[in-house]
Parts: C-alpha cells; structure tokens; sequence
C-alpha cells in the first residue's frame, strides 16, 4: 500500500495564522484556498468563503498589495469587494443561510458585545425595525441569533451593517468562529480583572491606614498624598477595566435605550467624581477603595458567569467540530493505493478507509471489514453498534476495533449530522415564552431603579449628607435584572446538550417547557410502540391469481413509499421480478394507486379500497383481523384481489413507559389506522386503557383537537410516519422517532435520535427538573432583587457589598443551571 498526498500543505509563509485575517487556525481546521498557486489555510468557513470570492471575482492583487493584517474583529476586506455585497454572494451564504421560501431566508448568526438583557432587546428591537425583516430571536445565553428576511426588501450585508450600527459586530455562525470570539472574550476580560485586582489591592493598602488612624494621628499631608495615590491607582481601574461599562451605557443613552450598564456606569462614575472633586479641593469624603472593589467583584462574577455560560453551550456546539479535517480516500477500490485529502473534497461514491479510533466522516454503507461503531453523540446510545458489510454508517460515529471500507453516500448538508446540526440551530434561536417574559420585566426593571436611586439619594441629602453618595451608588449596582434574564435560556441550553447526549434531540425552543407540562400522551402504533418492521405473515388470494403474482404486484405498488407495511411488503417480494407500475399516486391515510396494462390498482386499507371500488369490504376480513396485525388490500378495476396480513411486534421498551406515565397518572391514548381490533389487542398487551383503531390522518387530528378544547390538558403526540405529521402539527409538543421520515422529523417538536422510548422516558424527566430548575432560577432573581434594594435604600448594603451580590446572583443562577448536567446514568 502507498500514499500519497493529493494536497499540498499550507505555504510556510502562513505558518499557523489564518492566510485572510491573521487569526491562528484550529488545529482541526480543514478550510484553505488555492491563492496564486499555493493553498493558503483559514481560520473557519467565513474566512474561507471571503478569500474565495476575492479570488472568484479576480480581485486577488488585494493579497499581494495589502501592508498589514485586518485587525482580529474585522474581516480583511477590499473597498471593491464590499460593494459587490460579499455577505450577499451564494456561494459565501451556503453554509448558514437557509431558504424558507420563495423569496424568505433564514441565517443563523453570532453576536459579539451582548453583554445582559438590555442589548438582546436593543438588537432584536432595531434589527426588526429593517424593512423586509420578518423575525429576529436572540439568544442570551449562547449569543445566536435566527434572523430571516426577505431578499427582495433587504440583503444580509444589510443586517449585518445594521447591527454594527448601533455597536454590535454579528458573523455567520461556525463554531470554530465562536469559540475564536469566546477565547478573545476571556482573554479581555481576565487582562481587565487583572488590572482591577491589583489597582484594588494596591488602593486598599492605602485605605487601611486612614480608617485606622486615631484623630490626630496622621499629618493632612500623609492625608493628602494618600488620597492623590489612590486616585493615580484607581484611574486604571476606571479608564481600562470599568470602560466597557462606560462605552455601552453611552451607546445605550445614544440610542435612548437603559441597559444594566447604564446605572453601573452611572454609580462608578459618581463615585470616582466625587472622590476626585474630594481630593482636588481636599475636603469630602473618598470612595476610590469602594469603587475599586466594586469594579473587581462585578468583573470577577462576569467572568465567571461567562465562564459558566460558554461550558454550558460548548456541548451544543461540540457537533460543529466533530468531523476530521482530512481522510483517507481509496481511489481504485479494490486496491488499496490510498491518498490523503481534505475532508471537503470527498464527494458521493467515494471509497474511504476509517481506522480503528478515527471518525466517519459521512454519511455511507460499509462494503469491507467488521466492526463497532460509537455513535453516543449522535444517538446518545452508549453501546458501540456492530458494523459489516451492507451496514449504514453515519458521520460523526467513531469507528471502535477494525479497519472499515465504506462508500460515501452522503457529504455536507445532506448527511444525519448536519440535519441534526440544523435542528438544534434552529431550537437554540427560538426564544420560549418564559424567557421572552423575563426579558421584558428586566427591561422595566431597570427604568424603576434609576427612579429608586435618585429619590433614594436626595432622601439620603436631608437625612445623612454624608452618606448620600455611597447609599446613592448602592442601590443602582445592587440590583441584577441580569440573573432574570439568564434563568431560562441558560437552563434550556444546558438541558438541550444534555437530552441530545441521551438520544433526545430538541429542535424547537418551546419544547422542553411544554414536554415538562404534558398531561395527556397521545401514541401512533405502527412504528412507534411497535418496531416499525412489518413481517408478511399470510397472503389471502381473492381471484384465484398465484401468490407471487399478488406479492410482486403489491412491492410494486409500494416501492417508492417509506410506510413500514411497505418496507414490510418490499422485504417480503426479495428476488422476484417487479411489474413496471405507471402513475402511481400515493393519498395520505389510504394507500396508492398505480396503473398496470391500463387499468387501476389500488392498495391500501380494505375499507377505503372498498368505497375506491364501490363495494362491501371482502368477507374473508373478519377472520383475518381475528388473528391480530394489519391488513391491507389489493384490488383493481374488476373487483378484490387479495388480502394481505402483516404483523409487528411491541418494543420491549414501549410496556414500561406507559407504566410509568400511568404510575405519574399521565393518561395516554393509542391511535391507530389499524381496524379498532388490532389497536386495541396492542393496547393491551401495553397496559394502555384507551384505543382508538381505523383513523385517518384526519380523524386523528381531530382527535388532538378534541383533546385540546379542554384547557387542562396540555398534548403531547409521539409518532413516525408520513401519517402521523398533520397530527404532530396538531399537538401541543410534538415527538417523532429519528428513523421516520423527514416530513415527520422536521414536524417533530422533539426527535428521538435512537428511537427508544426509554430516551422519551429520560427526556421526560429531565425536562420536569429543567423546569424546576427555571422556576428556582426565576424565584431566586425576584427575591433576590426585592430584598436587596431596600435594604441599600435602608444604608445597609455598601457599595462593594453591592458589587458582589450583582456578581453573584447571576453567577448563582449559571451554576444551579449546570446541576441539569449531572443526570443519574440510566439502568
């Protein structure tokens, strides 16, 4: 065996740092572009996709001319390139624009400079405000943001310029992006708490001696040189770790919008003034100690907060980086001269070898070699799976104990991992109603404490002149709307990982909320409670035509449907030649018909197939249904020509699920297009009391509708199926097994990757503890901030003391979020 690389390396002059903007490049980085000759590595697919239009559109002299590297924050972009509308070109939006409609897209985003509550609003407020712009959803906790437009009224370079208006930079999501902007955020923010730190350590050594020394004690000239050198100490604190306060609190006054750094600069800013008015004419009292210890323990709690914040949403992110940057293509199967080549390269029909401990890279089927695949990220299944020759494999899973020959079947934006990549995305931008509740009173919030601090601090002026000042600047950094505003999306995020890792992929934002306040289950049968695999047990011939002949006619009739009784016929027909079948037409709920030599077939449930043919149902049913399974018919034009039984068996998991939504005196309800003896002999073999068989789609909508009239119970449907999906539309919380269709994964509220009942069980659970969790989180924010401000407005809170308890309630509510991480394994 040989190899030999396809692809040179990136050009010694590049070295580690990005080709485009400068910015080192991830490790796992697979994005380079060939610029005059050499392959040139990028930092993330934005980069990637900038060069490449630069180059596409001849513009490439821009490389050999530039003197110097874009700054970190901005892309590296020439005048001429930002008037053909860069963010516009179709090439750059594939990876993260996504099309709604005829005219409607959607972009997932990241922002940078979301620091509380406040800027969600501001930018979702002033973002909406765009013409053409029909939704824009933020999240706090992960600062994504779903923005979708219409193309026809606004581009997206038009967003974006409208966001880096009023003093935000959005980018296109990629994770490797993201975490480039989380790691410069704690590195600027450590370099500010360091500064604090010190200047506090270094004021303080000069405030002791003045709160220890007796009247008398120390010279008004010591006085006075201790007072400039705390001053000269604290200008630091307040010019470079507290100036981020001040720069957003401007903006937000600019904007005529009240943030929470609007009384946090407003109280650093009156305190160190009148301090410094107090040392230049040498009379008042000084604050510089107080003012230092408050910037200190408010930047300390931020840090960790975002500390706390990025590890919740890593795991949500850690499928944007699971994909290996290179593989190793076999380019003549079967011989096994090997090369390797980018990731990206790698196009449906190639042959990949995956080692043992390597990760799938797509999508495809294994045509050599046995062994296990790990498949718990995408499946949350622990036990590896085994893997031989006809077996799917799935990018992502990591090949556990032998070498694999697979055939790449799909790559990019069709493989499960990027479906699946898509679906959080899109759980991740929607903004649940509890959050949107929070939001607003915080923003209010914030109006009614500038009201309380200054009628506090003029009632101080009568009362204590002397204490004015520092009961003034307590009670605005007292409170924390923040802690409000972080109560729901950080314990939603860190649920949605958390599920996902168990096989329970949440894919819109109202979910995990609304799975928690279920009080009526409603299941489909076959597929769902059932396994889904239909097994041919008995053929009833009705026109005296050979089996085979009725068998081949039927596979032919459903050879393009994704039903299991079709799957359970086309199994059942293996070897035997197929009848070439002309439109056929497949009607949701009743079968398909075809046409075969002119005339019409029709196959589908009897009694339908019966008002097709305008006739009773055959007599032979009755004796058929006796026997337990579902039957279908086939028929044409003169009249019945068979009957068919199929059989499917109950999950081994499905009996103690229903158990224990029974033992939670949760009612549940089976509905099932199966004859009413068929769905009630599954029911009871799964303890279930209620039964419904021989419904339409319709019928089962209409159903939930019924269910939904009573406005006590709140509906969760759990189906699979093309079937089933106007009815999970129908249902409050929709769940859909993972091995469905994708009409029914993309209704589903809630996807059950592995399609185990035990996942739905666990996912159950966790969600009720989610909401405990947000209801804790929500409690602590308003008791919080309802004690603690009038008893600042009492003079009982100084302003350090302040600072910390602002830190520390957000933090507090970050770290009860992550207790959802520690989740009992399941037994």
């Amino acid at each position: 065996m040989t190899s030999s690389p396809a692809v040179t390396n990136p050009a010694p002059d590049s070295g580690e740092e990005c080709y485009h903007c400068g910015l080192p490049v991830p490790p796992q980085s697979d994005h380079h572009v060939s610029i005059d000759g050499a392959e040139r590595r990028m930092c993330c697919a934005g980069c990637e996709g900038v060069a490449r239009a630069i180059v596409g559109n001849g513009l490439v002299d821009y490389y050999r001319h530039r003197d110097a590297m874009a700054e970190p924050q901005k892309e590296a972009l020439p005048e001429a390139l930002q008037e053909l509308g860069l963010f516009d070109h179709p090439d750059f939006q594939k990876g993260f624009v996504q099309p709604i409609g005829e005219n409607e897209r959607e972009a997932s985003l990241i922002l940078e400079g979301i620091t509380c509550a406040a800027c969600v609003w501001l930018n979702e407020q002033h973002v909406a405000r765009q013409p053409g712009v029909s939704l824009v959803e933020i999240n706090y906790a992960t600062r994504r943001a779903r923005v979708r437009w219409d193309e026809r009224q606004i581009k997206l370079s038009g967003i974006l310029a409208a966001i880096q208006a009023i003093g935000y930079r959005a980018y296109p999501y990629d994770a490797e992006r993201s975490e480039q902007i989380a790691h410069r955020e704690r590195r600027s923010m450590l370099w500010r708490l360091f500064v604090a730190g010190f200047g506090m350590m270094q004021v303080m050594m000069y405030a002791v001696p003045a709160y220890l020394a007796r009247e008398g004690e120390m010279t008004p000239g010591i006085e006075a040189l201790m007072r400039w050198s705390s001053l000269l100490l604290t200008l630091p604190v307040v010019l470079y770790s507290a100036a981020p306060f001040f720069q957003r609190a401007l903006r937000d006054i600019r904007l005529r919008h009240l943030g929470m750094d609007v009384p946090v600069a407003l109280g650093v800013g009156s305190a160190f003034g009148a301090s410094a008015w107090a040392t230049l004419t040498g009379s008042g009292e000084v604050y510089f100690d107080s003012v230092t210890m408050f910037v200190f323990f408010l930047l300390c709690g931020r840090y960790l907060e975002m500390v706390a914040r990025q590890k919740a949403v890593r795991g949500v992110e850690e499928l944007g980086k699971v994909l290996p940057a290179f593989v190793e293509r076999l380019h003549a199967w079967p011989q096994l001269e090997s090369e390797r080549v980018p990731a990206s390269q790698v196009v449906p029909g190639d042959v990949l070898r995956v080692r043992p401990g390597e990760v799938v890279p797509a999508d495809g089927v294994v045509i050599d070699g046995r062994s296990e695949a790990n498949e718990a990220l995408l499946t949350g299944e622990s036990l590896p799976v085994a893997k031989v020759p006809g077996s799917p494999v799935t990018g992502g899973s990591i090949n556990v104990s032998s070498p694999l020959a697979i055939r790449v079947e799909q790559v990019g934006d069709s493989t499960r991992l990027a479906a699946i990549r898509r679906l959080m995305e899109r759980a991740a931008g929607e903004k649940p109603r509890m959050a949107q509740q929070s939001d607003r009173f915080a923003g209010t919030f914030i109006v009614v404490l500038l009201v309380l601090a200054g009628a506090t601090g003029i009632a101080w002026h009568f009362i204590d002149p002397g204490r004015a000042l520092w009961v003034f600047v307590s009670v605005l950094v007292v409170a924390c709307p923040c802690a409000l505003s972080l109560a729901t999306p950080t314990a939603l995020t860190v649920a949605t990982d958390v599920m996902a890792r168990r096989g329970v992929l949440v894919t819109r934002g109202h979910a995990i909320e609304t799975l928690a306040r279920a009080n009526h289950f409603v299941f489909d049968k076959t597929g769902t409670l059932t396994q889904g695999k239909m097994l041919l047990q008995e053929i009833r011939p009705l026109a005296g035509t050979p089996n085979d002949e009725l068998l081949a006619l039927a596979a032919a009739l459903e050879q393009g449907s994704e039903h299991p009784v079709a799957a359970g016929l086309m199994r059942a027909a293996q070897g035997l030649p197929l009848p070439e079948v002309e439109s056929i037409v497949a009607e949701t709920g009743f079968g398909i018909e075809g046409r075969l030599n002119g005339k019409r077939r029709w196959i589908g449930r009897p009694d339908l197939v019966a008002e097709k043919l305008g006739q009773t149902v055959p007599s032979e049913l009755a004796e058929l249904e006796q026997r337990g399974g579902s039957i279908v018919s086939l028929a044409n034009e003169d009249g019945w020509l068979a009957l068919f039984r199929l059989d499917d068996q109950p999950r081994d998991e499905a009996a103690s699920l229903i158990a224990k939504l029974a033992e939670d005196k949760i009612p549940a309800t089976l509905l099932s297009g199966d004859t009413p003896s068929v769905a009630a002999t599954v029911a009871r073999q799964l303890g279930l009391a209620d039964a419904v068989g021989g419904m339409s789609p319709q019928d089962k909508r209409d159903h939930i509708a019924a269910l939904q009239q009573r406005p006590e119970l709140v509906v969760a449907m759990v189906g699979d199926g093309v079937n089933d999906a106007p009815v999970l539309a129908q249902a409050h919380v929709s769940i859909a097994m993972g091995g469905g269709t994708e009409l029914a994964r993309n209704q589903g509220d809630i996807v059950l990757l592995n399609e185990s009942l035990a996942a739905l069980g666990d996912g159950i659970g966790l969600a009720r503890r989610t909401l405990r969790i947000i209801h804790q989180n929500l409690w602590w924010s308003f008791a919080y901030n309802f004690t603690s401000v009038p008893l600042a407005m009492a003079g009982l809170i100084t302003p350090w003391m302040a600072g910390i308890g602002m830190a520390g309630s957000s933090l507090l509510v970050v770290l009860n979020a992550l207790r959802l991480q520690r989740v009992p394994s399941r037994s």
